[in-house]
């Protein structure tokens, strides 16, 4: 298999980098072969996995804006099966840019199509925005992961996006589906993290992952160090959570034989 698949939500701070590195570097660790690709300009997927953004020459900017190919702007992690398609802020300004581009909704898909057979999976983490990088993103993808934060405000937003999506549906990428919401920052203590799980499992049903990402200090502590959690501490509840969530993705795939409720039993094991 050769998927890609986008980390997006157009509100911020619900996990979409967290996600995009660990479930990236989780896949690697199960030895498949994954690309990361950090479509925000923040960059904070390239800082995250060990790179210092003001050092990049090459990345996602210069892909689609000079159109070098994407092969050169991979570097190699510290993961066997990870590599990196890094950003800078550079990239903030190639919406104007290309803005009078032919097809230029299409360009991220047509950079990939060259590397696409290299990898078993391209995660990509996108900026918390809808704008031609993101919509690239999406174009480019057979799939979608939703992050949603297990607060107040949980909702918020994801009609305007299921509504993007259905868009880019209806026209520029007809095959791109929903791989799964996935509920992150989770406190079992909270009553209102409980309300907010009922309530995104009741409204979106099988769409919604098993395996719920917990509030953990380790996951907060190991971009500071250029670290997926699973480096920083393998026995971290965070840890366990993104194995378990990457599990899940290769079951639902038809990848592995693992049972989505054996991932559950790990998961409550280890609440």
């Amino acid at each position: 298999m050769n998927k890609i698949i986008s980390i997006v939500n157009q509100k911020g701070g619900v996990g979409k980098t967290t996600t995009a590195i660990n479930l990236a570097a989780s896949l690697a660790v199960l030895e498949y072969k994954t690309l990361l690709v950090d479509a925000d300009p923040q960059a904070n997927s390239t800082s995250g996995i060990g790179f210092d953004p003001k050092d990049i020459r090459t990345g996602l900017y210069e892909v689609l804006v000079n159109e070098v190919p994407a092969e050169d702007a991979i570097l190699e992690t510290d993961y066997k099966f990870l590599d990196i398609l890094p950003s800078n802020i550079d990239l903030v300004g190639a919406e104007i840019e290309l803005i009078s581009v032919p097809n230029r909704e299409k360009l991220m898909k047509f950079a990939f199509s060259k590397i696409k057979e290299n990898y078993d999976f391209i995660i990509i983490d996108c900026s918390p925005s809808l704008g031609l990088i993101t919509t690239n993103s999406l174009v480019a993808s057979d799939s979608v992961i939703i992050p949603v934060q297990c607060e107040y405000f949980a909702l918020e937003g994801l009609g305007k996006l299921l509504n993007t999506l259905k868009i880019i549906q209806s026209g520029m990428n007809p095959d791109l589906q929903i791989e799964g919401l996935l509920l992150t920052m989770y406190d079992m203590r909270l009553r209102l993290s409980n309300q907010v799980v009922e309530e995104v499992k009741m409204h979106f049903q099988q769409l919604v992952f098993d395996t719920i990402i917990q509030r953990n200090t380790k996951l907060s502590e190991a971009p500071s160090f250029g670290k997926a959690v699973i480096s920083h501490d393998a026995d971290s509840k965070g840890a366990i959570n993104y194995l378990n969530l990457a599990k899940e993705l290769l079951f639902k795939n038809g990848l592995t034989k693992i049972n989505p409720f054996e991932v559950n039993t790990t998961k409550q094991t280890n609440s």
